[in-house]
């Protein structure tokens, strides 16, 4: 037979667990699903100067919200399955995608945000892919 003589005594402390619960998530390092934390077009370039670039010969990675392609990589469109801050212009990016042969793979690297116009993807393996702004 159940007891429920102490279930008020349970609600009160459920009550006071519950908003602390729900704030230690909120204040947890962020984990976003929404996009990725740059946008546009963004062509292939060891170039340090400053401003955009035209990219109508190179390769090119658009990211736009939660999807990126690429002009030249072995697949033509990414989604994003995971992305989480690792400092302030550096994200952890969990990449998913699916091509005739596989279905929902993944892809893992780190995303460096250098300044306006300059990003990093260390892909492993793979190596760094160093990309400017595209005009």
């Amino acid at each position: 037979m159940l007891d429920f003589t102490g279930s008020e005594a349970d609600f009160e402390i459920m009550q006071k667990l519950i908003l602390p619960a729900m704030l230690l998530i909120a204040v947890s390092p962020q984990t976003f699903a929404a996009g990725y934390p740059v946008s546009g077009k963004w062509g292939e370039s060891a170039s340090a100067n400053k401003g955009t670039i035209d990219c109508a010969t190179l390769r090119v990675i658009e990211f736009n919200g939660a999807q990126r392609t690429d002009s030249k990589g072995g697949v033509p469109a990414y989604r994003i399955k995971s992305i989480s801050a690792n400092g302030p212009s550096r994200f952890r990016v969990v990449d998913e995608f699916t091509t005739g042969q596989t279905n929902n793979a993944r892809l893992n690297y780190t995303l460096t945000q250098i300044d306006a116009d300059h990003i990093e993807m260390n892909m492993t393996p793979g190596g760094i892919l160093k990309m400017q702004r595209c005009k």
